[in-house]
């Protein structure tokens, strides 16, 4: 899957609640609809990440893991 990348979030070498801190202030920024893909190594992204997106309505579009490394790629929901 191909996913077009609007923003990238570089949260490597960062620690909860960091990453999650740092996302919303980027999602924030950026106009409905776009996306963000999110790079981390704490490994308690896999958790925090998608509990952000369900309790601000965020799109969660794929996520992955390999050797330590978390990929995330959310799109912003619609404005209310």
């Amino acid at each position: 899957m191909s996913i077009e990348v609007d923003h990238i979030l570089d949260a490597k070498g960062l620690f909860c609640p960091e990453p999650v801190m740092l996302l919303h202030n980027v999602v924030r920024d950026m106009a409905t609809g776009e996306v963000v893909q999110v790079l981390a190594t704490d490994p308690s992204t896999q958790r925090d990440i998608p509990k952000f997106c369900q309790f601000l309505g965020h799109e969660l579009l794929q996520q992955d893991a390999a050797d330590g490394n978390y990929r995330y790629w959310l799109r912003k929901r619609d404005a209310q």
